[in-house]
């Protein structure tokens, strides 16, 4: 575990023993399954019964969009919970490991990595919680083997992956990074130029014999869109992992299905959107095991902790704080003042009278209020047009509620 002086987690943390790497592999039941099966397979003999499958489906084998479900896939639904310390796994790589780093930090959760080559590091403000770093599409599965507790990541990435897995609670929906859509990209040119709608794309005489080949790399995901789209039976799904645009145009796919942003890429690659392609939107998450989260010791506070930090920091993002002073005969005139144009902040504004030199400046009055940031330039006309003078704008770092409604919501979970 981690040491009570900073000395000692530092060499705990740059000194990675062996049973820490050896904690984030497959238990061994699962490795003797594999052992089995190509020893069976060797053999022409029959493969186990039960089969662990971990990677992404091959290009000739769809999984069922609801996979990471099955008792054989999450060892949090079997055997005893993992020995050791609560484990937070965050993104290793790319623009999604950036911005949970920046969101940690913005809300005095830090992650503290003495060695950038390791994968295993600490928030100081949270002690005794062991961070890893890990793939986005590993994450979910440590999640699901009960390696890791909780884990931010991005919800393509947990649909794709987890969906219906009943173990996995989202703590928090919308961390307001990572933003995108999982959609699909028709070649704007030859026999698809006209087009425009899924519609259109299922008009095109797809069959079974002839299906349409699509290049992703979300199966369950894009399996779940099609049969929704009533086109199960006419789409062949081809794996691919990167440039999946250049696909169509090589010959080898009809259309892609992944991720879009802004859509420059697409359009570089003589490739569009269309209506109806639009299958998800996604963007950063914060999830959780439910039986980690009811059974390991100290799980819970900390996740409110962080919970908490992040509402209160995320709403905080979304207003300004505004003061201004203003002559009036009394306090609850300026309020009506305030509350009659529109101006009533979270609670009503705040009202108080602004002393010079120790007296009392005769009728006047120092106004606060938080003002959306969208709102702020017609607030501060409205407040001029009242006499506000020396009109102060502040950025707001945390709004902490009474208890995050998202906690409340957590707790329930919980019940179920």
């Amino acid at each position: 575990g981690l040491g009570a002086t900073p000395r000692r987690r530092e060499r705990a943390l740059m000194n990675v023993t062996r049973a820490h790497i050896q904690a984030l592999a497959p238990p061994p039941c699962r490795r003797e399954a594999r052992a089995a099966a190509r020893a069976g397979t060797a053999r022409n003999t029959p493969p186990p019964a039960t089969k662990v499958v971990r990677g992404r489906p091959a290009a000739n084998t769809v999984a069922k969009a609801k996979a990471a479900s099955s008792p054989a896939e999450s060892a949090t639904s079997v055997g005893a919970l993992r020995a050791g310390p609560p484990r937070l796994a965050l993104p290793s790589k790319g623009r999604m490991a950036e911005d949970t780093l920046a969101l940690l930090k913005s809300c005095q959760l830090g992650v503290r990595k003495p060695n950038p080559r390791q994968y295993v590091a600490e928030v100081p403000s949270l002690p005794g919680l062991e961070v890893w770093f890990q793939r986005a599409s590993d994450i979910v599965r440590r999640l699901q083997y009960g390696d890791v507790d909780v884990g931010f990541l991005g919800y393509d990435m947990f649909h794709e992956f987890a969906h219906g897995n009943d173990d996995l609670i989202i703590v928090h929906d919308a961390l307001r990074y990572g933003g995108c859509h999982l959609a699909l990209g028709v070649p704007s040119k030859g026999d698809f130029a006209e087009v425009h709608s899924i519609d259109d794309l299922k008009s095109m005489g797809w069959s079974k014999d002839n299906p349409l080949k699509v290049v992703t790399g979300y199966h369950n995901t894009a399996k779940q869109f099609f049969e929704e789209n009533g086109m199960s039976d006419q789409v062949a799904f081809l794996a691919a992992d990167g440039a999946l645009e250049a696909a169509p145009y090589m010959g080898c796919a009809d259309i892609i299905l992944d991720l879009v942003s802004t859509g420059t890429t697409l359009r570089e690659n003589n490739l569009k959107e269309i209506v109806g392609g639009r299958v998800i939107e996604s963007e950063g998450i914060m999830v959780a095991s439910r039986r980690a989260l009811k059974e390991r010791p100290g799980l819970l506070e900390m996740v409110k902790q962080i919970l908490e930090r992040l509402e209160a920091h995320l709403k905080a993002e979304e207003f300004f704080l505004v003061t201004t002073n203003i002559r009036a005969e009394s306090e609850s005139e300026i309020a009506d003042q305030m509350l009659q144009n529109g101006i009533g902040g979270l609670q009503g504004p705040t009202v108080s009278p602004v002393f010079s030199s120790g007296l009392r400046s005769q009728r006047l009055y120092a106004a606060s209020v938080c003002v959306r940031k969208k709102n702020l330039h017609d607030t501060i006309k409205s407040l001029r047009g009242m006499g506000g003078t020396g009109v102060l704008v502040s950025e707001l770092t945390y709004i902490f509620d009474e208890e995050p409604w998202r906690w409340t919501e957590l707790l329930k979970k919980l019940e179920d």
